[in-house]
């Protein structure tokens, strides 16, 4: 299985204060295993973070990352928001990161 930080992604835009924590985690959870989002099996939701409106998505292979961040646009939408909400989608890098594992 590849390192856990190449099997990952970051992802800001996420609406913070809507919703409890947990349910915003399994919407984020629900979009990123769509096909339709290029998406794939979800190891793990990493949500709230220290960050406001970001949160870390751990797919349980490398190659559904690739094809996540290929997709011009992810927007988030559920039942349970009022609006779509454009996310923005990037690649974990473990510099950018250092932060976040010394809080953890």
């Amino acid at each position: 299985q590849a390192a856990r930080s190449t099997r990952t992604i970051v992802i800001a835009g996420v609406p913070a204060g809507l919703l409890q924590d947990d349910v915003m985690a399994d919407i984020l959870t629900i979009h990123f295993q769509m096909s339709r989002n290029n998406g794939g099996d979800v190891e793990e939701v990493t949500y709230p973070t220290w960050n406001k409106g970001v949160a870390y998505i751990t797919f349980e292979d490398q190659e559904v990352v690739e094809r996540v961040l290929k997709k011009d646009q992810h927007l988030l939408q559920d039942k349970r928001l009022l609006r779509r909400y454009p996310l923005a989608v990037t690649r974990y890098h473990v510099s950018s990161s250092l932060i976040h594992l010394i809080l953890l």
